[in-house]
């Protein structure tokens, strides 16, 4: 048979451990130490708090940086195609007299500053989502109108109305554009 009275009991310390263990030794220890520790933990909560005020401020500040360098950056490569669009329209005719000569001249200006404006948009990633014949997809077209036809597929795009346009990856605008329908 089994003896269980020499067994000690897991809760209860055995007679022979010594009677300073680690939370007897908290309550022994001086009060103006304890009082320094806290005083120290609590300094070092404040500074966290401050130094993570301060992380957010600098942050915010820093976005709203970038987004005034990013809208200057673009606008300052934008006003050369305003100057050229206000000397095309000084270059018109004034009294409306319009001969073969100056709306050709007219034109190749006006095809000019179109150059230059599809060539900052590639610059900036930006790139024209080719709608005329392909399947509508509504994750990058915008069906305005629909038309029977017989002579193209259902659902396909037969008139683009409005470029849509991507940044990347990413839709910058949704071309606007005339749908096929089986009718």
């Amino acid at each position: 048979m089994t003896d269980f009275t020499n067994d000690a009991d897991p809760q209860t310390p055995p007679d022979d451990q010594d009677a300073t263990t680690p939370k007897n030794l908290s309550l022994q220890e001086d009060p103006e130490q304890v009082m320094r520790e806290r005083d120290d933990y609590r300094d070092r909560f404040l500074r966290s708090i401050a130094e993570f005020d301060n992380y957010r401020k600098r942050i915010e500040r820093e976005r709203r940086e970038l987004a005034e360098f990013v809208s200057f950056e673009i606008l300052h490569d934008l006003l050369p195609l305003v100057d050229d669009l206000e000397r095309a329209l000084a270059a018109a005719d004034p009294a409306g007299e319009s001969t073969t000569q100056t709306v050709a001249s007219y034109r190749a200006g006006i095809e000019l500053i179109h150059k230059q404006l599809a060539e900052l948009l590639r610059k900036r990633n930006v790139t024209p989502i080719d709608a005329k014949g392909a399947d509508f997809d509504p994750h990058v077209h915008q069906a305005v109108a629909s038309e029977p036809s017989a002579s193209h597929r259902d659902n396909e795009v037969i008139e683009e109305l409005r470029r849509g346009y991507r940044l990347g990856e990413r839709l910058l605008r949704p071309a606007m554009v005339k749908v096929a329908s089986r009718g």
